[in-house]
């Protein structure tokens, strides 16, 4: 508990003091945010707002890392306590940098050009196609020394799924998908002031728990399950879930530090750097924590933003109308006379309802396995 604290204040403190830095910086850089004219027009006042802020958040959580690993070193406990970082870290670190790179590229362009147009669809999505597929290879072919991965051959809901074994050529691939949509799903509901920073918190903040949980009741704890009893149908099998904790607290408490400059109105914008970073670090959470499928409701904010401009796209290709007024569904309500702060609350509100449901099932499970 005491690494994942340590990690959560650092995160939050470095976050808190160096996105002024950043916003000096990329201010000085004239690193504005490109507006596009067929969006809502009350987002042309936001031009020139710097972005590309997921920098600072992205570099809070390495930091935070390190200084929460350090104190997880001390715990007096050897085997749960391991002097490098593992396997899992740097895949989910990996993830939030790799990822984050790739949104980088695109706001870079974005700026360079002074347009939106930045990196073409195809090169995003070849830039998470290439992240997924080589941390999906780091998370399947390499195990640690009692033979756990970082994920799983078999499909999982709150744990793995048994009879929904794909092998490790096929759970690559659904990594990969995992990875791709869940970074494409931050990145859509990123388009107002603090929206997909808000609801990361709430997604990255369930994870947390879920991760700390499992920690408590881990298969890979020798003294944990002889003195419980438990067999392996009690306890987690995930590799090193006191690290996922550790790491998804410190995230979550890097963007509450960043969502203090993030907030309506907006000082400076997370970019795609952002946006892609976060849904690769939360897709690895997925994985990582044996609860892919379950990822769909603790992120249902983004499931549902992602599903309504799928909805628009196959109506408007297939009938020539559209469903909603714009999307994703955010500028729908803005275009509908909500104001900016209304539709971000009431959108926090619904995702912090997604991730309650979602901790609900995980601990029923529990509670019904225990039964």
């Amino acid at each position: 508990m005491r690494a994942v604290i340590v990690a959560a204040a650092v995160a939050f403190l470095i976050s808190l003091f160096g996105t002024p830095i950043a916003i000096k910086v990329f201010s000085a850089l004239k690193a504005g945010q490109p507006i596009r004219s067929i969006g809502p027009q009350t987002h042309l006042g936001k031009r020139g707002t710097p972005t590309m802020g997921g920098v600072a958040f992205i570099l809070a959580t390495v930091f935070a890392y390190v200084a929460g690993h350090v104190a997880l070193t001390t715990l007096p406990d050897r085997q749960i306590a391991q002097e490098r970082p593992t396997m899992t870290a740097l895949v989910l670190l990996g993830l939030l940098v790799f990822c984050g790179a790739v949104g980088f590229l695109d706001d870079f362009l974005k700026v360079r050009k002074r347009n939106s147009d930045g990196l073409s669809a195809k090169g995003k999505l070849l830039g998470q196609l290439l992240a997924g597929i080589g941390f999906g290879i780091a998370a399947l072919y390499f195990p640690s020394t009692n033979g756990e991965t970082v994920a799983s051959e078999k499909i999982s809901f709150i744990r793995d799924v048994s009879w929904l074994d794909v092998g490790k050529v096929g759970a690559v691939m659904v990594f990969v998908f995992v990875i791709m949509a869940m970074s494409n799903g931050v990145n859509l509901t990123d388009g107002l002031d603090g929206l997909a920073t808000g609801a990361s918190i709430l997604v990255l903040g369930a994870y947390s728990l879920i991760g700390f949980w499992q920690y408590r009741h881990w298969c890979g704890d020798d003294d944990y399950r002889l003195t419980s009893q438990l067999t392996q149908e009690h306890c987690y099998q995930v590799r090193d879930p006191l690290e996922i904790a550790m790491i998804a607290a410190a995230a979550a408490a890097a963007l509450v530090g960043f969502l203090w400059w993030n907030t309506s109105p907006a000082r400076i914008f997370m970019g795609d750097a952002g946006a892609l970073g976060l849904g690769g670090l939360i897709g690895g959470l997925a994985v990582a924590t044996r609860t892919t499928l379950l990822s769909v409701i603790i992120g249902g904010l983004f499931v549902i933003i992602t599903m309504s401009l799928v909805i628009q796209v196959i109506s408007f290709r297939t009938t020539g109308k559209r469903v909603f007024r714009m999307s994703p569904l955010h500028h729908h309500f803005e275009l509908a006379g909500w104001s900016e702060v209304n539709i971000v609350v009431r959108f926090w509100i619904i995702a912090g309802i997604c991730a309650a449901i979602g901790l609900g099932l995980f601990y029923s499970d529990h509670l019904a396995v225990m039964g």
